[in-house]
């Protein structure tokens, strides 16, 4: 809804009475007893309203305008803010007929007519309001975007398109209107005509590389992959310095089988500064799962970690790891986890892969030490404790490692396999320490619980 601009001189204005009049008046010298003047009665009454609706005493400054209009009741500037405030009062039928009222007497006044569309809009009664805002569509075309939102909510949807194309015909292509476009194809399932919409844009502005992208995507979301493919490539024949392009092309040859073309564009997209960090992410991604069914591609995937600008997460070096991790290869994992931790100190996730994977590597020292550093950053988290407890156990310090044990079991909620674990590493601990019988207790006690999952 439009923003309403209200500068008081101008609702002076809407009055008859000389200025000479409002010069003479001493406000503060009024005497009840000399009130013969009924303008200045009026006058009195309404800057008290205009008062009391400065400080939200909307109830007062109506019962003011209530007077005025005893007074004199001829002025639509009453109406107009008697319907103001009832309508901040939630009082909508007297708001409603106060409105009304203004407008029968003023029909082509702007604020009334937006005033009363409030008033309707509030109570979402749409039809009423449809009719207020076909009268405010001639004082300015924004009203149009808010008349096509109206007739979605009333399921007139041809209409609703209608207004739509009316305005990308007089103002060009809106993002906030193809919102409400797409809202509509994805109700009614139009989905051919919500291609045809995208196919004559791209026809009428083929130098507009969002409408091509736009038609990639619906095409692809229609499952028509080689239309989607043609069109990315028409896009590159029109603009052959286009970055957004290969955002679609490089999925396209990966699907095709074409590596090299793949490998380009998805360079091309993640030094490209028309692309969003977000996307490149999602590029770098599908990377990571093609080069991890075709390994001979590693060294692409290296560069072009190198390449891409990390975001302040380290997501790239994260998702580096991850390919590393799933292959086995868990010094190279290490390493990329711990460039995205850099990036990223509070990570818990990335904290917990690093120290678990120093465990595997049998980096004892490290892991010691990191998980006694994140337990003081996370102390209610359990596999610090048991990470902890197993690096002091391998270090040969099984009386610390029983008290770090000891003190991660308290935080174990419900998750009986990390429990087996404890009661396995403090067996190992009582067994450094010479104390079968408490060595014994515990590993029966995780057998019991493995054996009951």
């Amino acid at each position: 809804m439009k923003q309403k601009i209200y500068i008081l001189i101008s609702l002076f204005g809407i009055f008859t009475f000389p200025q000479t009049t409002y010069a003479q008046i001493d406000y503060n010298k009024i005497n009840q007893d000399d009130l013969g003047d009924v303008e200045d009665l009026q006058q009195e009454y309404f800057f008290e309203a205009l008062k009391q609706k400065g400080i939200e005493n909307y109830d007062r400054a109506a019962k003011a305008l209530l007077k005025c209009l005893e007074l004199d009741d001829s002025k639509s500037v009453y109406y107009y803010e008697l319907g103001k405030n009832y309508n901040k009062l939630k009082n909508f039928g007297a708001a409603e007929d106060a409105l009304k009222d203004a407008v029968k007497m003023e029909p082509d006044n702007e604020w009334y007519l937006d005033e009363l569309y409030e008033v309707y809009a509030q109570q979402d009664d749409y039809d009423k309001a449809i009719k207020v805002v076909k009268q405010l569509v001639k004082y300015h075309p924004d009203y149009k975007e808010d008349l096509a939102t109206l007739y979605v909510k009333t399921k007139n949807y041809n209409d609703a398109l209608d207004v739509l194309d009316e305005m990308d015909a007089e103002l060009g292509i809106s993002m906030t209107r193809d919102v409400i476009r797409n809202q509509i194809y994805e109700i009614t399932g139009k989905k051919k005509e919500q291609i045809e919409n995208l196919e004559d844009r791209v026809e009428d502005h083929p130098d507009e590389e969002t409408n091509y992208l736009a038609l990639i995507y619906r095409y692809s979301e229609n499952n028509e992959k080689d239309k989607a493919f043609e069109t990315a490539k028409k896009l590159l024949e029109a603009k052959p310095n286009s970055q957004l392009a290969h955002l679609a092309l490089y999925k396209f040859y990966i699907e095709d089988n074409h590596p090299e073309e793949a490998i380009a564009s998805m360079k091309i997209v993640i030094q490209s500064p028309q692309i969003k960090p977000e996307a490149k992410m999602m590029v770098l991604s599908d990377f990571v799962n093609f080069v991890s069914e075709n390994p001979e591609y590693e060294a692409d995937l290296i560069e072009a970690t190198a390449l891409v600008t990390e975001d302040n997460k380290g997501t790239s070096s994260l998702e580096v790891a991850q390919y590393y991790l799933k292959k086995g290869e868990k010094d190279k994992a290490l390493s990329y986890y711990e460039k995205a931790l850099e990036k990223d100190a509070d990570n818990f996730g990335i904290t917990r892969n690093i120290l678990l994977l120093h465990i595997d590597l049998k980096n004892y020292k490290k892991a010691q030490t990191m998980s006694a550093s994140a337990l003081d950053k996370y102390p209610s988290q359990p596999i610090f404790y048991l990470v902890n407890g197993v690096a002091l156990n391998e270090l040969k310090k099984p009386k610390e490692a029983i008290e770090t044990l000891e003190m991660g079991l308290d935080y174990i909620i419900e998750d009986t396999k990390m429990q087996a674990d404890f009661y396995k590493q403090l067996s190992v601990a009582y067994t450094q320490l010479n104390n079968t019988n408490k060595a014994k207790t515990f590993i029966e006690k995780a057998q019991q619980l493995e054996s009951s999952n």
